[in-house]
C-alpha cells in the first residue's frame, strides 16, 4: 500500500501552517511534504512533526524570490552562489526534521548555458547532500503550469538522472509527478514502469485541474496498484488543490487510511 504524504502547502490551508501537521495526522496521514518551510524556524517544523507523529517525506530547497517569479536557481548561470546557499539552508531543515529528500527546482531558463549550469550545480549539490544521507530530487514540470521552466521533459529528466548516477552521483533521483507527466507525455503507467528504478518520490493530483485523485481523467487507484505491484516503497505526495475543502475531499483516501 503506498505511503501517502499530505502536502501542507496545499492541504488544510484553512489552518495556520504549524497547525496543519496535527490536522494531517488526524485525517490518517502518517507523513507530510511541503513546498517551502522557510517562514518557520527548522526547530518549529521539527516540533510540529514530532507532536503529530509524522515523517517529513520531502520539501523544496529555497527557489529564489518566488513572489518575484523565481522558480528555482539551479539552472541560472548568474546565480550559482545563491543556489549553493539555498542548499545549505535546505540542509539545515533536513537535519532538524529528519527529512531524507530535497527537491531542487531548476528555474526559468533556456539554452545551452542553462543546461550546463544545471549539470554543474547538480554535481556540486549531490555530494553535499550525500554527506548526510539525503537524496536530491529533480522534477520535470509542464510549461502550462509553469511557463518557461527549463526541466520540462520527463524523458530528458530521467536520462539526466541516469547520466549523473553513472558518474557516481547515486543520491540523485527523479521526482515522478503524475500530474505533470500526464500533461507532458501521457502514457503514465508505461513511463512509471520504465522509470521507477530512477524514482525517489511520487506525487499525485488529478488532471487537468489539479484536484483530488479520482476527480479527473486518470484512474489514480490503478496507478497506486501499479506502484504496489512494482514494489515501490517510497512516499506518494498529495500535491493537489482541494475543490471544496481538504476534509471534504478526502473520500478518495478512505481505503488507504483504513489500511
Amino acid at each position: 500500500m503506498p505511503r501517502f504524504a499530505a502536502n501542507l502547502t496545499l492541504l488544510f490551508t484553512e489552518l495556520p501552517f504549524l497547525d496543519r501537521f496535527a490536522a494531517a495526522a488526524e485525517a490518517g496521514f502518517r507523513a507530510v511534504e511541503m513546498l517551502f518551510p522557510y517562514d518557520h524556524p527548522p526547530e518549529a517544523v521539527a516540533r510540529a512533526l514530532e507532536r503529530a507523529g509524522l515523517d517529513l517525506a520531502l520539501f523544496n530547497a529555497p527557489p529564489g524570490d518566488f513572489a518575484a517569479g523565481d522558480r528555482g536557481l539551479a539552472a541560472l548561470p548568474g546565480r550559482r552562489e545563491e543556489a549553493e546557499r539555498s542548499i545549505e539552508t535546505a540542509l539545515a531543515y533536513a537535519l532538524a526534521t529528519g527529512a531524507r529528500r530535497i527537491h531542487v527546482m531548476a528555474g526559468i531558463a533556456d539554452g545551452a548555458d542553462a543546461k550546463a549550469a544545471y549539470r554543474a550545480f547538480l554535481r556540486h549539490a549531490c555530494p553535499r547532500l550525500a554527506e548526510h544521507g539525503i537524496a536530491l530530487m529533480i522534477e520535470p514540470i509542464n510549461r502550462r503550469s509553469m511557463p518557461g521552466y527549463v526541466l520540462n521533459d520527463g524523458d530528458a529528466a530521467a536520462d539526466l538522472v541516469a547520466e549523473l548516477r553513472g558518474e557516481g552521483f547515486s543520491n540523485l533521483a527523479l521526482q515522478f509527478d503524475i500530474f505533470h507527466m500526464q500533461i507532458l507525455h501521457g502514457d503514465v503507467t508505461v513511463r512509471l514502469r520504465r522509470m521507477l528504478p530512477l524514482v525517489g518520490h511520487v506525487q499525485v493530483a488529478a488532471v487537468p485541474d489539479r484536484g483530488e485523485p479520482g476527480s479527473g481523467e486518470l484512474d489514480e487507484a490503478h496507478l497506486f496498484r501499479t506502484l504496489d505491484a512494482l514494489g515501490y516503497g517510497g512516499f506518494v505526495g498529495c500535491e493537489y488543490i482541494p475543490k471544496a475543502g481538504t476534509r471534504e475531499g478526502l473520500g478518495w483516501f478512505a481505503p488507504y487510511r483504513a489500511a
